[in-house]
């Protein structure tokens, strides 16, 4: 008899049959201060109850104490592994109010930042999903690779995690000299390099063994309650908002929509190393049809920016779904309301509750990797 069924049996017959754990905030699967606290016997989860932990609240409300500009280096913070996708979403719907069109070289330089975003979160989420089986190779190296594009995001940016690039009318800057030779040399690495993430991950067994079957959702469940992105093509259903409600450069570009069939934890993984490659060839894309011309609209004193009254919602593509901003302007100075659409919140706080009860713990950390949970992006 295994070890964990005969703790089980214990806990069956003990008088304290049922024992409360808390998964986070110091396990090193979660995000900051957010934790499930699980009811548990031996070591099958009975009950779920979700710990909001109070790291990341209150971004909704500040933004609304803030000036249109200022709000730039508050709102990457909602999401750390991938924060341009909420530059570039609110940027969209302050552009929708303003009523202008922003030129097409900003276009592909806001593109371009997604991307290089895409390709950062990507590597942070295989590898930690590597991590939570014990690959800790997997990780190791992956967050290497990742170090080697945020140099990059410092050379086009100055910064290397809260990028503060797109503005509203465009982005803060065009690319420095020298940029689009290298960057096309290290997707030329990173294309070589994915033989050895296919050796040490998506072929190893130990992945198939722990992943078939976990938090598996089909695709019509999975709109209901509102997955999106990646997790939602993992079971087999097109949709990806740079196809269906195209923005800055993807009109431009070209791409289909990849899917996989299946729907659990190891379908989702294969999801995201098919879309890691095809990210690498839409950055190619970027920097080789990128146009001339200027990157940004000038609107004159970003801190006297006043935008015309009325509400917009603007959504864009991250690696982990639907980003979305609505906006709401009574003409002033400062936004009167936002809300902000976070892809983590339907898998973080509302399927937890349908697929942890009856797993293991140590699955835990797996079911939230497999679906990108990002708790800070709805804990705020």
């Amino acid at each position: 008899m295994s070890d964990w069924v005969e703790i089980t049996k214990i806990g069956e017959t003990d008088k304290y049959e049922t024992y409360e754990y808390f998964f986070g905030p110091n396990h090193p699967g979660m995000h900051g201060n957010f934790a499930y606290v699980v009811d548990v016997v031996g070591s099958t989860i009975q009950k779920v109850r979700v710990s909001a932990g109070l790291l990341h609240r209150g971004f909704e409300k500040l933004m609304e104490q803030n000036l249109w500009f200022q709000n730039i280096s508050l709102i990457p913070r909602i999401c750390v592994p991938d924060p341009d996708p909420n530059e570039a979403a609110y940027c969209t719907a302050c552009e929708k109010l303003l009523g202008i069109e922003i030129p097409d070289r900003g276009k592909f330089l806001r593109s371009l930042a997604l991307e290089m975003s895409r390709l950062t979160s990507f590597l942070m989420g295989m590898g930690a999903l590597g991590a939570m089986m014990g690959l800790y190779s997997v990780m190791y190296r992956m967050m290497d690779e990742r170090d080697n594009i945020l140099v990059f995001f410092e050379w086009l940016t100055g910064a290397r995690i809260y990028h503060m690039y797109s503005i509203p009318g465009g982005v803060r800057r065009d690319i420095p000299e020298g940029f689009k030779e290298k960057m096309l040399k290290l997707m030329d690495d990173l294309e070589y390099n994915l033989r050895e993430w296919d050796r040490l991950l998506f072929e190893n067994p130990v992945i198939h063994k722990r992943l078939k079957g976990i938090g598996t959702i089909d695709p019509v469940h999975a709109v209901e309650v509102g997955i999106t992105g990646p997790s939602l093509r993992a079971t087999g259903y097109k949709a990806d908002v740079r196809k269906d409600d195209p923005y800055a450069a993807y009109p431009y570009l070209d791409f289909d929509i990849i899917t996989t069939e299946g729907g659990d934890a190891l379908a989702r993984a294969v999801q995201i190393r098919k879309e890691y490659e095809q990210t690498i060839n839409l950055i190619r894309q970027i920097l080789k049809r990128m146009p001339g011309g200027d990157f940004k609209v000038y609107l004159g004193n970003p801190l006297k920016l006043r935008i015309p009254a009325g509400d917009a919602y603007a959504r864009v593509e991250s690696s982990k779904g639907e980003f979305g901003y609505y906006i709401v302007s009574d003409g002033g100075i400062r936004p009167y309301r936002i809300s902000v659409r976070g892809p983590s919140l339907p898998a973080g706080l509302y399927l937890c509750n349908e697929h942890l009860p009856g797993m293991r713990i140590d699955d835990i950390a797996i079911w939230m990797a497999s679906f990108a949970v990002c708790p800070p992006d709805f804990d705020r």
